[in-house]
């Protein structure tokens, strides 16, 4: 396979899935998109009722094998409006609350996209020495209205959900910004995946489900959901991890990891060890560039799900090193992202469904 992955219309389609709005639970549109983009690469599709979406090669396959992503990005909700018009928010996902004030919002009704703002006291008005920090209980959104009749006119109610409208862009050539890479870069390089094999000609020995699951940044529902429905045999997840080389991360806790640096491989549990050492074989023999990293009781990815489910599927994780996670300027550098692909590729070339991944042979 040549270095070059990406094409233009891969980065076309990754702008347009990452400028789509995916929170938590209302996945369904962007799934809509990336269903279309991968639909020349897979004979059939599989959802469920929940929303998660899964491609299939090779449906009447009995060895089954996942690649899968998350599709579900952080947000809010609309917990309480005040008499006065102002709106108090709960998390939907782990939504920072130190990075709302001053941003714009876009709050989701049934009659469209209201915009907002979360307002913050001027700093001409704060007390020096006892300021507040953002907390949960003082961000509030303002949608100019001076009253919450208004404000419910607007078809603004409680548990309606609210997403940041930031864009896609690329920075200094080789980094890919927006919300929501964690973890939608998943479905992406899954589908570039698919598209590669397709346009390689490559017959695999076994059915592959590119899996792009809903509700992960809630505890790992759909993955828990879509596993049941597929009982595969292997399952090899990428998500994204922390660029600890930023500053105010502590390396001695968080391991390190570096964007720009490759695929980084994880250590756990719940990762398959056989599965494990042949994506590290595979990335050796290819001369692609890895990272490790260990976790301790979970990997806090969909990976926990898919091992632990239907009598334990062998399971692995390969992650994208991303800075600024669950803020609105995620970054994770181009590189990994076509390094990744390549991994996943390369690896599903080498699985046996023959030989297994049994420690008892």
């Amino acid at each position: 396979m040549s270095k070059k992955i990406l094409n233009k219309k891969s980065i076309d389609f990754l702008e347009k899935y990452l400028n789509n709005a995916s929170p938590t639970g209302y996945e369904s549109e962007g799934q809509k998109i990336w269903m279309e983009y991968i639909k020349p690469y897979v004979d059939t599709f599989i959802t469920d009722n929940y929303g998660t979406a899964v491609g299939v090669i090779n449906p009447d396959a009995e060895f089954k094998v996942v690649i899968e992503g998350h599709a579900d990005e952080i947000s809010w909700y609309v917990n309480y409006i005040t008499p006065e018009g102002l709106i108090y928010v709960i998390r939907n996902g782990g939504s920072d609350h130190q990075i709302a004030p001053s941003k714009i919002v876009n709050i989701h009704t049934k009659k469209g996209i209201i915009k907002g703002v979360f307002g913050w006291p001027a700093i001409h008005t704060r007390i020096g020495g006892k300021e507040e920090a953002p907390a949960l209980d003082n961000i509030f959104i303002d949608v100019g209205c001076k009253k919450k009749e208004e404000v419910e006119a607007l078809g603004v109610h409680v548990g309606c959900v609210i997403t940041y409208p930031d864009e896609f862009f690329i920075l200094n050539k080789n980094n890919f910004v927006c919300r929501a890479l964690d973890n939608r870069m998943g479905g992406f390089m899954i589908a570039e995946v698919a598209r590669l094999l397709k346009e390689n000609k490559k017959e695999l020995p076994f059915g592959l489900y590119i899996t792009n699951s809903v509700q992960e940044e809630i505890g790992l529902r759909g993955a828990e959901m879509i596993t049941q429905t597929i009982k595969p045999n292997v399952a090899i997840v990428t998500d994204v991890c922390h660029d600890t080389t930023t500053p105010m991360i502590d390396k001695k806790k968080e391991g390190e990891t570096i964007s720009g640096n490759g695929p980084v491989i994880s250590y756990a549990p719940a990762v398959q060890n056989n599965l494990r050492e042949l994506i590290i074989d595979t990335a050796e023999a290819n001369k692609i560039p890895f990272q490790r990293m260990a976790s301790s009781k979970s990997t806090g990815t969909d990976t926990d799900a898919f091992a632990y489910s239907n009598g334990g599927v062998p399971s692995a994780l390969i992650s994208l090193a991303l800075r600024y996670m669950h803020t609105t300027v995620e970054m994770v550098h181009k590189d990994d992202v076509e390094n990744v692909i390549k991994l996943i590729y390369e690896t599903l070339l080498k699985i046996n469904p023959k030989e297994g991944f049994s420690y008892f042979k």
